[in-house]
């Protein structure tokens, strides 16, 4: 039975009981989170919809009642994404020293010590938290790429001060934040991605990474965590777009970040496993991409023989997880895909690549599979390494695999020397 517009609820009844769970009712029901059903019961009990009910123009006060509570319980995205675009940029303004006002005077400077008291560091940091929360939705953060957001975000990052004003910077925790809103923005997001690309973003993030590298150039002292958010941002803004992949592959210092990011370099300090796994990540990402080619292949070659020959080593590695993910990898190269019906020049050559270091391999899969198969059954350590076991497993038989089809004809390549701890 269709309801007839007759058969509306009595609206000054229905206002009485909205406000009165609007504003708690009575007793300890007020706060039930089941109030929205006990409006339905009420609803029903008024009427059934089969027979026409009373119906009473709403007055001034109840419609502007209603609407207050609709524009207070509905959040307007776009118009927040605004707000807090506002904001941040007023308060970096304020940190980096513009205190000189719209006319040129500088009368403004007690109004924006005022400002700066509203907006300190650890709220700006909610607001770009709240950013982030909201651009995990696709549309929004397109939206918020339309609205100006990506510069925005980029010069937040990468910015660098004067040397006349080098007390006045943005702070580490808020290059980290803008990052964390350009990774979360640009995920799986290829009108982004491209945007991001028109704005020449590889170059600038990339830059930034080597200014907190220990020993840089700019006086900084080295920092992983930055580090590690600017590769998770390029990762982000690259992975599964063909374009942006092979732009980052031909360019020369994005294979440099790569490796100090693995920590490659013989002499630095090791970097922090969380950038480790960042750069894997990223390097995976590009190896067994779609449009992966000999030539990015080749370009890696280096790389890959030291994952081959440091990540997948015990004594070198000791974050299991980057060993599990390193094997993984190596395995992922090697297998061709069942629906093919033969290995493309690409994966034949990036196989052989591989199984130049076939014998350390195989001996290091050898001594670590029986030590984890040694390890007491049931005990945290042997859960612990269960899924480094599947992983060595499943390399084993990858070799072999690769070696059935022929590729095995491949000198041995010396194995780099093992990284000494400072």
């Amino acid at each position: 039975i269709v309801a007839q517009p007759s058969s509306l609820l009595p609206s000054s009844s229905l206002i009485l009981h909205t406000r009165k769970m609007a504003t708690g009712g009575s007793g300890t029901e007020g706060n039930s989170p089941f109030a929205w059903l006990g409006l339905l019961k009420w609803s029903l009990a008024f009427s059934d919809g089969t027979a026409p009910s009373d119906v009473e123009r709403m007055s001034e006060e109840d419609v502007a009642f209603l609407e207050k509570v609709m524009s207070e319980g509905i959040i307007d995205e776009g118009e927040r994404m605004k707000s807090i675009l506002k904001d941040v940029t007023g308060g970096l303004e304020i940190m980096l020293g513009a205190n000189i006002t719209a006319d040129g005077s500088g009368d403004g400077e007690s109004k924006q010590e005022e400002k700066r008291k509203e907006l300190e560091e650890d709220e700006m940091l909610e607001l770009l938290q709240e950013l982030r929360d909201i651009v995990e939705q696709i549309d929004y953060a397109r939206a918020f790429m339309a609205m100006g957001g990506i510069p925005f975000l980029l010069g937040c990052a990468t910015y660098h001060a004067a040397e006349s004003a080098a007390d006045r910077t943005i702070p580490k925790s808020i290059r980290k934040g803008a990052l964390g809103v350009l990774s979360t923005m640009c995920q799986n997001n290829p009108p982004v991605q491209l945007s991001l690309l028109e704005h020449g973003h590889m170059p600038q993030l990339i830059q930034l990474f080597f200014d907190y590298t220990t020993g840089n150039d700019c006086g900084n002292d080295g920092d992983d965590s930055i580090r590690e958010k600017v590769v998770q941002a390029l990762s982000a803004s690259i992975r599964g777009h063909s374009m942006a992949e092979h732009i980052f592959c031909q360019n020369e210092q994005g294979k440099v970040m790569l490796q100090l990011g693995l920590g490659m370099q013989q002499k630095a300090p090791k970097p922090s496993s969380q950038l480790r796994k960042r750069s894997l990540f990223l390097l995976r990402a590009l190896l067994t991409s779609d449009d992966a080619t000999d030539e990015r292949h080749e370009l890696f070659q280096d790389v890959i023989s030291f994952i081959c020959t440091h990540e997948i080593n015990e004594e070198w590695e000791e974050d299991a997880e980057i060993r599990e993910m390193s094997l993984s990898m190596l395995s992922q190269l090697l297998l061709h895909n069942p629906a093919q019906s033969k290995q493309s020049s690409s994966q034949e050559r990036v196989s052989k690549t591989i199984l130049q270091h076939k014998n350390y391999i195989g001996g290091l899969g050898v001594n670590r599979i029986q030590a984890i198969r040694n390890l007491k059954e049931g005990s945290e350590e042997r859960e612990y390494a269960t899924l480094e076991l599947e992983e060595w497993e499943r390399m084993m038989v990858a070799l072999a695999e690769a070696e059935n089809e022929g590729a095995s004809d491949v000198p041995q390549l010396e194995i780099c020397d093992m990284y000494v701890p400072p």
